[in-house]
């Protein structure tokens, strides 16, 4: 049986306008306040490298379309994802998608903390978000 690969998506709309939620999103200290400590600079073609008291993700920035997407490999040695955010306007502010694919079937431990954390860190985000100039 063929590995079947999982995503997970999770949605937030922000009272903020997009230009301030990708600043949030890429942005390295304010990436830093709300996800991990990182070198991130969102350039096509850049590596760059997570990490936390758990471990260290290493990625490559594979879009970054100013205020409208954003996308990079998220992985380790043996996980190989892709994390894509979309931002769409709103009259009331922006709507947030986040979807991570490429999950695989023997892959719960990443697929469940995956799944557990996004929604922590958007909250995060909103924090950010509200104490940001």
């Amino acid at each position: 049986m063929a590995d079947k690969a999982r995503s997970i998506i999770v949605e937030r709309e922000f009272p903020h306008p997009p230009e301030r939620i990708w600043r949030a999103l890429t942005q390295s200290h304010l990436l830093e306040e709300w996800m991990m400590k990182n070198d991130f600079e969102p350039q096509p073609g850049r590596n760059f490298t997570f990490g936390a008291e758990w471990g260290k993700v290493k990625g490559r920035v594979l879009t970054a379309e100013p205020y409208t997407t954003l996308s990079y490999s998220w992985g380790d040695h043996d996980l190989d994802t892709v994390v894509t955010w979309t931002l769409t306007p709103m009259q009331s502010g922006t709507r947030l998608r986040m979807e991570q694919t490429g999950f695989r079937e023997g892959q719960p431990r990443y697929y469940h903390g995956a799944k557990a954390g996004w929604p922590r860190l958007l909250a995060a985000l909103e924090g950010v978000l509200e104490r940001m100039d």
